[in-house]
């Protein structure tokens, strides 16, 4: 069965991100905006959450996940059981510091899945697991950011922030 939904330029699914894979370490500084503004990709985001129980929006702040979403961009996490994940999905989780993070899964490890941010160096400390995760990114909607409070144009839920941030 396919779900229609009034999703506007700002999605990006999960089966393309993919293809950004060729992208050159130069530009994986650039901060990815779309046409969007981030009350759209808010109301896109919630438009296909509606569609079903196990999936929820957050905000990113950070930029250790560039270029496939950065500050603001706006992501659907789908809950999954942590014996279903991959190498290569990006896992929501709470890690040690009690921080929400967005962090690609590396490696499975003792205890469960070691994860990254794409820009980061060194692999995070907190090992995901079933008691930590939340769910792993299902979409991604791209905007130009937060308009300030005077400026923003509909009335929108808060959503929670989740970090793409350099690893501890």
């Amino acid at each position: 069965m396919i779900i229609e939904l009034p999703v506007r330029q700002s999605l990006i699914a999960s089966a393309a991100l993919c293809a950004l894979l060729a992208v050159t370490p130069a530009r994986a500084m650039e901060r990815h905006v779309a046409g969007a503004t981030f009350d759209t990709a808010v109301a896109d985001a919630l438009a296909l959450v509606a569609q079903r129980a196990d999936l929820s929006v957050v905000r990113i702040a950070g930029q250790s996940m560039l270029p496939y979403f950065s500050d603001d961009a706006v992501v659907v996490v789908k809950q999954i059981d942590a014996a279903r994940l991959r190498v290569g999905m990006i896992a929501v989780y709470v890690n040690r510091f009690g921080e929400k993070i967005a962090h690609r899964v590396i490696a499975p490890v003792d205890g469960g899945w070691q994860v990254k941010g794409y820009n980061n160096d060194q692999p995070d400390s907190t090992v995901v697991n079933s008691r930590n995760l939340l769910g792993v990114v299902y979409a991604t909607f791209h905007s130009t950011g937060r308009a300030p409070v005077a400026v923003a144009s509909v009335k929108l839920p808060a959503i929670e922030t989740v970090y793409a941030a350099p690893a501890k």
